[in-house]
């Protein structure tokens, strides 16, 4: 008798992962100012080495974390949704990440047998073909200086332009021209004297760091003193964090808005597919740029956990949302009452060796919360429908003219936005639709380009 209540104890109590949302960023890639940025060879197996960690983690059958009925060895492409921005950094980074998350199945598994008896082996020892849907959130190239312009969203545009206004901004402008200045030797070869400011923190420090990690000499290298290089990655954080959050004014959270309204719908799928005994929608896996991380950081109140979260994050940084139960499962999906969520996150590559870490949401201080509160947390600010989009963005034409009202002055967000603290020269496009063949062939001329990588000790 007490076996069998400690069997049934230990059936209770069992944590069992039904499903997951990562939000990644991409891998190393060449800097913004020598458009266009491709992925590097480092950035590559930055993402791939990722790839196989969350393998390990949420697919391998030993692991205590493995996501409940999704397929181990053979994508069930029902069970997972991949998406990225158009832009061929982020999607390459996206299609590195699956072919180690999935990898090749073997000889055994991609042979086929033909009606008249011949065999028919798989390409590439049975590379597993995976789409890369496109999506707009957080969408903008890689090639453009400031991602927050990329939203299209009228009014978040006018929200991070106010940040240039700001007595802080001022302050810092005008007590970090000295600085700036000293830096003019390092990077006068690319940028112009008058770009190299405060209000290109982020290009400078970009520019800067990529030279850091890929040049075994730099111009002007006698500049970048460890102080140096601490302080330039400070300002670029203080400068990306004022353009993509502010807790007065969070309109220029869009891009974080609307990551929630994904992750809010994809989860809520994989909840009602398991109530409904499907093994859909299991594991949502989306790439997207830094200030998409910072927006949603400072919305879900994380700097009050660790204000590192108001820093830039490192290539192939990732957040996860866990969706759990400590209910038996034996008899199917738990009920919702029974379904808990905890937030991980890891600054740079995650590894077996350097797993993410456990935050709490919210400013809260528990790591784990019940699946209700989580919802009803980011339905505060979560954007899932287009019409929320438009009205809160006040954009009115386009795919928005059906959601204009009488009274709207309609075309507001073709106007002139304030947004000309960016250089033409500095500022990029948003890149074509890469399709996976295409991103595969870029990143094999990446390889085939002979570009140098110097290992580097990383910056403090």
């Amino acid at each position: 008798a007490l076996a069998l209540l400690l069997h049934l104890f230990s059936a209770d109590a069992a944590e069992t992962v039904l499903g997951a949302y990562i939000f990644h960023r991409h891998g190393d890639r060449t800097p913004k100012s020598l458009a266009p940025t491709n992925l590097t060879t480092l950035g590559y197996e930055q993402v791939y080495t990722s790839g196989d960690y969350y393998r390990s983690r949420y697919l391998d059958r030993a692991s205590a974390s493995k996501i409940r009925g999704i397929n181990t060895d053979v994508v069930k492409l029902s069970q997972l949704s991949v998406t990225a921005p158009v832009d061929n950094v982020l999607q390459v980074s996206a299609v590195g990440f699956l072919q180690s998350l999935y990898p090749p199945v073997g000889e055994t598994l991609s042979t086929q047998e033909l009606a008249d008896g011949d065999d028919v082996r798989a390409p590439m020892d049975g590379y597993q073909l995976i789409p890369v849907n496109t999506v707009s959130v957080g969408s903008g190239s890689e090639d453009n200086g400031w991602l927050q312009d990329a939203t299209g969203c009228y009014n978040a545009k006018l929200s991070s332009n106010s940040y240039f206004t700001s007595a802080e901004y001022l302050r810092l402008l005008d007590s970090t021209k000295d600085f700036f200045t000293s830096l003019d030797p390092v990077v006068n070869g690319t940028l112009d004297p008058k770009d190299v400011t405060y209000k290109n923190a982020y290009i400078v420090y970009d520019l800067v760091n990529v030279a850091e990690i890929h040049n075994s000499s730099i111009p002007g290298s006698e500049v970048l003193t460890n102080e140096t290089l601490f302080q330039l990655r400070t300002l670029a954080d203080a400068h990306e964090w004022g353009l993509a959050y502010n807790a007065s004014d969070n309109m220029r959270a869009i891009s974080g808005m609307q990551l929630a309204g994904e992750i809010l719908k994809y989860m809520n799928s994989t909840i009602t597919s398991g109530q409904a005994g499907s093994s859909a929608n299991k594991f949502g896996i989306q790439f997207g740029a830094y200030a998409t991380f910072m927006s949603l950081f400072g919305l879900l109140d994380l700097p009050k956990a660790n204000p590192d979260f108001m820093g830039v994050v490192d290539y192939a940084s990732s957040m996860v949302f866990e969706l759990f139960t400590n209910a038996d499962v034996s008899g199917g999906f738990p009920s919702t009452n029974d379904l808990q969520m905890r937030f991980l996150f890891h600054n740079g590559t995650a590894s077996n060796t350097s797993e993410p870490t456990v935050y709490p949401l919210f400013g809260g201080s528990e790591n784990e919360m019940s699946w209700n509160d989580f919802e009803n947390g980011l339905s505060k600010f979560a954007v899932s429908t287009t019409k929320d989009w438009c009205t809160k963005c006040g954009n009115t034409t386009g795919s928005c003219a059906e959601f204009a009202s009488a009274s709207n002055n309609g075309g507001a967000e073709n106007s002139n936005n304030g947004d000309s603290h960016m250089s033409a020269a500095i500022g990029g496009v948003i890149g074509a639709f890469v399709t996976l063949g295409v991103a595969l062939i870029v990143l094999a001329a990446i390889f085939l380009s002979g570009l140098r990588l110097v290992s580097k000790k990383r910056l403090a």
